[in-house]
């Protein structure tokens, strides 16, 4: 599973630059981990989903397995599913997601959903907060090594941002209950800006619980929406929040 909750103290803060950790056959940590972890081939469906942008996912598919699993920030067992669960599972949420916008992915983590929005999406301006350190430079380095111009990533927490950072879409994927979430994300937002959040069997649950909550924000539309249905495997599950004008 992700890990979004760990602490920043299982890594040094202090992550190397992008070519920094080459193997003696001159491969990056993209290509191959230092413990030998390599991604699964990228499925055809995969190929056909992220289209022109299909390298750059198979080349970032190939960061998550080395570097993302050396440093903590995927489990070793998501290795063999990096594509189906993760990579494919963020991609179906991207036709929710206006093809010319501004996207905050808080929690970014690994950079799922993020990272995988701005390939598919790249008329969109993306930023990614994460407020762990080493995170942020493995974001860093990916943004660099996929040369995505779309894309920047701020270190901090959604919170510190709020009247500094103004966007048109916020998402997130196993950050917080969704209350809790929406709290985060709708101060971020401009008016009739939507929020994003990639849940899992239980998402009628957290928004029958999160019902008074979001009328408190101003939320004045949710909708639990089943996306990549046909295409990817599973389907997504996203509670998507609309913020009034």
């Amino acid at each position: 599973m992700l890990h979004p909750n760990e602490n920043a103290a299982a890594c040094s803060p202090g992550a190397p630059g992008p070519h920094a950790n080459e193997n003696a056959a001159g491969l990056s940590l993209g290509a191959l981990g230092p413990l030998g972890r390599m991604a699964p081939p990228m499925p055809d469906v995969a190929a056909a989903i992220f289209g022109q942008a299909a390298a750059k996912a198979e080349q970032y598919a190939r960061q998550l397995a080395g570097p993302g699993v050396d440093r903590g920030l995927i489990g070793p067992n998501e290795i063999p599913r990096i594509w189906e669960r993760h990579l494919l599972n963020c991609a179906a949420v991207a036709n929710l997601v206006p093809s010319s916008c501004s996207l905050a992915d808080l929690g970014s983590g690994a950079g799922l959903p993020g990272i995988v929005l701005a390939l598919l999406l790249p008329g969109a301006s993306v930023t990614l907060v994460e407020p762990m350190a080493r995170r942020a430079a493995f974001l860093e380095e990916c943004v660099i090594e996929l040369g995505l111009d779309n894309v920047r990533v701020r270190r901090a927490r959604a919170e510190e941002l709020a009247g500094t950072l103004v966007v048109d879409v916020v998402t997130a994927r196993a950050v917080a209950p969704l209350d809790r979430l929406a709290a985060l994300a709708v101060p971020l937002l401009r008016p009739g800006g939507t929020v994003l959040a990639i849940k899992g069997a239980k998402a009628a649950q957290e928004v029958a619980a999160a019902r008074g909550a979001l009328a408190r924000l101003g939320v004045q539309e949710v909708e639990v929406l089943l996306t990549g249905s046909g295409k990817v495997d599973p389907a997504a599950t996203v509670v998507r929040l609309t913020v009034g004008p």
